[in-house]
């Protein structure tokens, strides 16, 4: 059963976990295999203010800097058009700093938009990460 989670519950995230150079200076510091990280493609929010993100890291550069030592990856999308791309992701060019680091784990995924159901959500994203796993 697909639990729903609210768009508030990205608060949990931000701050130093969002910066991506601050988090893999920590994992190479702490120098251990069984340590890593997750990049998240959409949580990259360094300031929020109330419910907005104030101060955004960038979402490539901060999963290229995390993919060496991911455990997982986190597929999250909130809007998709008509083509059923992600609106705030170019999952295209964030697949591509997934597979050029060598990660062969696995790929998990969440959708917290509120345009469509939440299972709806998670299906166009499976779809749009087939799609773009094809032409890879």
């Amino acid at each position: 059963m697909l639990q729903k989670k609210n768009k508030c519950n990205s608060r949990d995230h931000g701050g130093y976990s969002s910066d991506g150079s601050w988090l893999s200076g920590v994992m190479k510091k702490v120098n251990k295999s069984n340590v890593g990280t997750l990049p998240d493609f959409g949580n990259f929010c360094i300031r929020r203010d109330g419910n907005k993100c104030a101060e955004e890291y960038d979402r490539y550069k901060g999963t290229k800097e995390l993919m060496p030592f991911a455990k997982g990856v986190s597929a999250k999308s909130y809007n998709f058009d008509s083509n059923g791309n992600c609106v705030e992701t170019d999952y295209d060019k964030m697949l591509k700093i997934v597979k050029e680091s060598g990660f062969k784990g696995y790929v998990g995924i969440e959708y917290e938009g509120g345009a469509i159901s939440e299972s709806e959500g998670i299906l166009k994203t499976k779809a749009l990460l087939e799609r773009i796993q094809k032409s890879l």
